[in-house]
C-alpha cells in the first residue's frame, strides 16, 4: 500500500511546508489515540521524545506534545539526544514508546518525526498505515480527547542525558587514555553526549563543529563532509577522527593519515574483531546493495558472509532480527549492533571501532590497508518528488541501463533508485575499470537530467 505520510524512516519533508504544524499536530491525535487502543488496560501511558538541533525542532515538538497530552498521554522530553538515545530511554525508563525529532543527515531545512514502539524498534509498517488512516480520519479520531485533570502531563526529563551516558561508557572495557581523537559532531544531537562519554574514558580531546544555533546542523560538516575532519586530523597528528550525522545514528571515520573511513570498512573492522571474540553471530553480516564488492570479498577471506538487503536501515534490521544476526549497516555509516541497541548509534560504534583498534595494537590505516574496493562512483540526481517514484516506467532510461550492465558484464553493477528521505535519483555504478564506472555513471546521470527535467 501506498504510503502517504510516512517514508523509509519516519514522517520527514521541509519543516512548515511538507512537514506541517497540522501534520505534527494530527500525528500527535493519532498516536495518542492508536496507543490508548494498543493499551486499554492501561491507566497511564509515557513516551519519550529527544530531539536533534534544528530550529523547527521546537515548532513540532510543541504540535506532537499538544496532540499527545489532549489524548491523555504523558509524554517525557529528553532533550537534545542522539536518535539511539531515544531508543534506549524507551526500553531504560519501560515507556510505551518514543519520538525522535530529526532529519538525521538532510540539511537543516528539513525536518522529520520517527516513532519507536515499547521494544525500542522503529514501528513496523502495518502500524505507520494505521496511524496515518487515523491521521485522515482525524474529526473522528478527535472524539476521544480527553479534558479536565484528565489531560496528559509533559515533563522534563534532561537529567536522562546520563543514563545515556553512562551506558554507552560501560559498552567498553578499557579507558582510552594515549589516545588522540577528534570528534567531529555535525552541530547536531551528539554535540554534548559524544564529548562526554569520550573525556569519561580519558581520550584527549579535540572537538569541532560543536556549536548548534538551529540552522548549521550538517552544514559542511559531520559524517555527510568530514573534508574539514580530515584537515584538524592532519593538523594535531590525532590517532583518528570520529564524524556523526545530525541526529548521531551515523559514524564515518578519518585515519591517522586523513583518509575517510566509510561504514563499509568499519563495519569489517567490527566484524573481524567480533568473529576473533566469537561474538559474532553465524559469521555474517548485513549490509546493503551499495556496499561495495571488494569489501566482500575482503569478509569472504575472513571466513565471515555478507548478506545484502535493500537500503535503508528498516531493511538492514529485517534480515538481522530475521537471521539472528548482531551486526549490519550501511555504507553511510548507519550501523547497527543488536547487542548493544535496537537501531543505529554512531557514538556507540565510535567506541566499539576505537576499542578494536586499540586492541589490535595498530593503526586505523593498516587495519583497512588490505580492503581493496573496486573503484564507485555514487552521484545524486534531484528531481520532482512526483518524478522521483516514476522514473523506472521510463523505457528509454531503464533500456539504457540494461544496455550498460551489459557492457559491465560480471566485471561490475549498476544501482539506480530513488531516495527513500529526498527528492533525489542515486546512481551507483562499480566496476574494475575505473575510467568506464565514471564514463557510465556520467552518461546516466545526464539521460535521467534529460528525461525527467
Amino acid at each position: 500500500m501506498k504510503r502517504k505520510y510516512f517514508g523509509t524512516d519516519g514522517i520527514r519533508g521541509e519543516a512548515n511546508k511538507e512537514l506541517t504544524v497540522d501534520i505534527a499536530l494530527r500525528l500527535g491525535y493519532a498516536l495518542g489515540y492508536h496507543l490508548k487502543n494498543k493499551n486499554p488496560n492501561k491507566k497511564k501511558i509515557k513516551l519519550v521524545m529527544g530531539t536533534d538541533t534544528r530550529v523547527s525542532g521546537y515548532m513540532l515538538r510543541s504540535a506532537l506534545f499538544a496532540g499527545l497530552t489532549a489524548m491523555g498521554i504523558n509524554t517525557e522530553f529528553i532533550g537534545v539526544l542522539p536518535t539511539p538515545g531515544v531508543a534506549y530511554l524507551i526500553k531504560k525508563k519501560e515507556a510505551d514508546g518514543g519520538i525522535m525529532i530529526s532529519a538525521s543527515h538532510n540539511p537543516a531545512k528539513d525536518n522529520g518525526i520517527k516513532i519507536f514502539g515499547p521494544t525500542g524498534f522503529k514501528l513496523p509498517d502495518e502500524e505507520e498505515l494505521e496511524i496515518e488512516a487515523l491521521m485522515d480520519n482525524i474529526e473522528e479520531v478527535t472524539k476521544h480527547i480527553v479534558a479536565g485533570d484528565k489531560v496528559g502531563k509533559f515533563k522534563y526529563s534532561e537529567d536522562d542525558f546520563y543514563l545515556y551516558r553512562d551506558f554507552l561508557v560501560s559498552t567498553v572495557k578499557d579507558d582510552f587514555s594515549g589516545l588522540k581523537i577528534i570528534l567531529d559532531v555535525a552541530n547536531g544531537a551528539a554535540y554534548r553526549i559524544a564529548q562526554s562519554v569520550f573525556s569519561r574514558l580519558n581520550a584527549e580531546l579535540v572537538v569541532i563543529n560543536n556549536i548548534p544555533n538551529g540552522t548549521n546542523i550538517n552544514v559542511k560538516c559531520g559524517s555527510t563532509d568530514p573534508s574539514i575532519l580530515q584537515k584538524v586530523v592532519l593538523g594535531y597528528q590525532a590517532d583518528i577522527g570520529l564524524a556523526y550525522d545530525g541526529d548521531a545514528d551515523r559514524l564515518i571515520a578519518v585515519d591517522e593519515k586523513g583518509q575517510v573511513i566509510d561504514g563499509d570498512k568499519i563495519i569489517a573492522i567490527l566484524a573481524k574483531e567480533m568473529k576473533r571474540k566469537g561474538e559474532l553471530n553465524n559469521n555474517k553480516v548485513v549490509t546493503t546493495v551499495m556496499s561495495n564488492m571488494g569489501f566482500e570479498k575482503y569478509l569472504e577471506e575472513n571466513g565471515i558472509s555478507l548478506i545484502r538487503a535493500n537500503v535503508g536501515d528498516r531493511y538492514v534490521l529485517e534480515k538481522m532480527k530475521a537471521q539472528g544476526l548482531n551486526l549490519g549497516g550501511e555504507q553511510s555509516g548507519h550501523i547497527i549492533m543488536l547487542d548493544y541497541n535496537t537501531t543505529g548509534d554512531g557514538v556507540l560504534t565510535s567506541l566499539q571501532l576505537v576499542q578494536a583498534i586499540k586492541n589490535s595494537g595498530k593503526n586505523l590505516s593498516e587495519l583497512v590497508d588490505s580492503i581493496t574496493d573496486w573503484p564507485q562512483e555514487l552521484i545524486n540526481v534531484t528531481v520532482e518528488k512526483s518524478k522521483k517514484l516514476s522514473w523506472d516506467k521510463n523505457s528509454i532510461i531503464t533500456e539504457f541501463i540494461k544496455e550498460k550492465e551489459r557492457l559491465l558484464n560480471s566485471n561490475g553493477r549498476i544501482l539506480v533508485r530513488a531516495s527513500g528521505t529526498e527528492p533525489k535519483i542515486r546512481v551507483m555504478v562499480e566496476g574494475k575499470d575505473a575510467e568506464l564506472v565514471k564514463t557510465i555513471a556520467n552518461e546516466i546521470v545526464a539521460l535521467l537530467k534529460k528525461e525527467l527535467s
